[in-house]
């Protein structure tokens, strides 16, 4: 089954690929590594996904919100293989920043979110190496952020 098609079969909706805010590209092709840089948790309807996990988010939501970051990640990948999801061969690596309070120890179930939906959608091609990182801040106050390497065929 395609990758598009499981995007489908799975009841998902692709966010708009964001322009990046600042002096970087969204997105860039070395060699065979695709790059995207980090996404930051954007619910379904727009808004920011704000606060700290531990504080004002559950686990739970913050698990949620790393779902919405692996979206936009699959999002970004589809604009820099223009449009065709064929061309990835297998997800290389996530990084998650979780924006939480000092006692919080469950990052890995947070950025499980990006992982699973990343999994979900392109089967043993996105089984990943991952690193889930803790942090007492993250632009614009959103409460996490997703980056990725693919490696396209």
């Amino acid at each position: 089954m395609s990758f598009e098609k499981k995007i489908i079969e799975l009841g998902l909706e692709l966010p708009e690929a964001k322009a990046p805010a600042g002096n970087y590209v969204a997105t860039k092709i070395v060699g065979k590594l695709l790059y995207i840089s980090g996404q930051i948790s954007i619910s379904a309807n727009g808004e920011l996904i704000k606060g700290k996990i531990g504080k004002e988010l559950t686990t739970e939501q913050g698990y949620n919100a790393a779902k919405r970051c692996g979206l936009s990640i699959v999002a970004q990948a589809k604009i820099a293989c223009n449009e065709d999801l064929s061309k990835i061969k297998s997800c290389v690596k996530l990084t998650g920043f979780v924006n939480s309070i000092e006692e919080f120890t469950d990052q890995p179930k947070v950025i499980n979110g990006a992982s699973d939906l990343i999994a979900s959608i392109f089967g043993d091609a996105g089984m990943h190496t991952r690193a889930a990182v803790s942090t007492n801040s993250l632009p614009l106050g959103v409460s996490v952020e997703v980056d990725a390497i693919f490696e396209l065929n």
